[in-house]
């Protein structure tokens, strides 16, 4: 555990889910989750499809509603306020404050292909932030050099490669210097060469930063390498949870167990496809 993580373990967590269910008509995502993620902490989410990890992400970003619990974001509610002593479901003012300390990161980049890649990145900087065009732009070049890409600030995103794209994404969320990141299988929509660069700036993000961070990743040496937590989740709920160690190398429920000998045939066939297929073998 890094010794951010240590210095924060007194203070309440930088988010907080409280007997969280989400259901879809009479399927249910996610069952009575409990889950805390400490400042600075690194979570790396695993799990077969379907179990609740993006539904996790998306609460968190508003993008879904919970059916019954609460969650709270560095001390606040996210989905409800406190009015006339009561708690109450949230107005939409509430929302966009509380949401202003998240960011995510999703699949497919959801880059505007009108504008720039600059222009993407100070997009919101000048709109929701309300920086001059200057500000802006200074800080963009700070974020976009971080990742990259400083060289392509006047490129549309059809000018760049999937990793590329990525990586704006990844600047657009990082300038708003959220207090927590959410990356959903950022990798899973890229060509196999291009995703080691986009894992490569997400590490590095990770080391610098004492930014909280979830990882929805089906990348386990991404995982193991990155988080300080890694969690299984299936059938929504959370199965088991610990460090890349204890996960990755004594893993204690059959049904993680499952997950990771199929996880791990699966990649091996993989990489034996790929071999065969460059006339390696």
């Amino acid at each position: 555990m890094s010794q951010n993580i240590q210095s924060n373990i007194s203070k309440s967590p930088i988010v907080r889910y409280n007997k969280i269910t989400k259901s879809f008509d009479a399927q249910i995502v996610l069952n009575e989750l409990n889950l805390d993620i400490n400042h600075g902490e690194k979570i790396a989410l695993i799990g077969p499809s379907g179990s609740g990890k993006t539904t996790i992400a998306r609460l968190l970003m508003t993008l879904e509603t919970p059916s019954s619990g609460t969650i709270e974001v560095d001390g606040e509610q996210l989905w409800h306020m406190q009015s006339r002593g009561k708690l109450v479901r949230a107005n939409e003012k509430h929302l966009h404050n509380v949401r202003k300390k998240i960011g995510m990161v999703f699949q497919h980049f959801n880059l505007f292909p009108h504008l720039t890649i600059l222009g993407n990145v100070t997009e919101a900087l000048i709109h929701v932030l309300n920086l001059s065009k200057a500000q802006a732009t200074k800080k963009a070049i700070e974020i976009l050099t971080r990742v990259g890409l400083q060289d392509h600030i006047k490129h549309y995103p059809s000018q760049l490669s999937g990793g590329q794209k990525q990586r704006v994404a990844i600047a657009r969320a990082l300038v708003m210097e959220p207090k927590i990141m959410l990356f959903d299988e950022v990798t899973s929509a890229l060509d196999p060469e291009l995703v080691g660069e986009v894992l490569d700036v997400i590490k590095g993000i990770a080391a610098q930063g004492d930014m909280a961070m979830i990882l929805i990743t089906h990348e386990m040496d991404f995982a193991r390498d990155v988080a300080d937590r890694v969690i299984f989740t299936d059938g929504g709920i959370i199965v088991e949870q610990g460090t890349p160690k204890e996960i990755f190398e004594n893993p204690q429920s059959p049904r993680l167990q499952t997950f990771l000998s199929r996880f791990l045939k699966g990649h091996t066939d993989q990489v034996a496809n790929s071999r065969i297929a460059a006339g390696i073998e």
